[in-house]
């Protein structure tokens, strides 16, 4: 009695396992080193399915809700204030230009002493050198660019600061140049 019993359970542990596999498709049914990418595409969808959603903070930035805006406590005449507080909590970056053709050594000098002078401030800017006397400023907070904006203005050997298509002049560094162009 017990080899029948050994044997019926053992035909209906390959039944349950044959039938098992019959219910997969071709797919699946592959050795995993024979997958293409549209397999592993579908294995990875699977995957993802029973996962539970990532909390708002940890989503990437282009799938995050955008913080609410009031409208009615804005200065609509103002359009600067508009777009900073639309930009808040979205990267933003900000074009930097250095005065004087300056070395690289020198822009990397400088731009590092007003990263310095944001960060002092609460403000973060990541910086990256793209030319000898240019830098982009990266905020992760959009909204901040406009502070730094007014910050890296007033730098004596700053030449223009480029914010959402906008180009703004320094203002110290006009001056300084004609006081040099006046002495010779």
């Amino acid at each position: 009695m017990s080899k029948l019993l050994c044997i019926f359970l053992t035909l209906c542990i390959l039944g349950a396992y044959s039938k098992k596999h019959e219910d997969k498709p071709d797919w699946a049914k592959k050795d995993i080193t024979d997958f293409t990418d549209a397999d592993m595409e579908r294995l990875l969808d699977q995957w993802e399915e029973d996962e539970e959603p990532l909390p708002e903070d940890e989503l990437p930035e282009h799938l995050r809700k955008p913080p609410a805006i009031d409208l009615s406590k804005m200065d609509m005449s103002n359009p600067e204030s508009v777009l900073e507080a639309t930009k808040k909590g979205q990267t933003l970056m900000m074009f930097v230009s250095v005065a004087n053709k300056p070395s690289r050594a020198r822009t990397d000098e400088l731009t590092k002493i007003w990263q310095t002078g944001l960060w002092s401030n609460h403000i973060q800017a990541e910086r990256y050198l793209i030319d000898d006397d240019r830098a982009i400023f990266m905020f992760k907070d959009g909204s901040q660019a406009w502070t730094a904006k007014k910050y890296l203005l007033e730098q004596e050997e700053l030449k223009e600061v480029q914010l959402e298509s906008k180009t703004y002049p320094g203002t110290k560094s006009d001056v300084r140049n004609k006081a040099l162009r006046d002495e010779l």
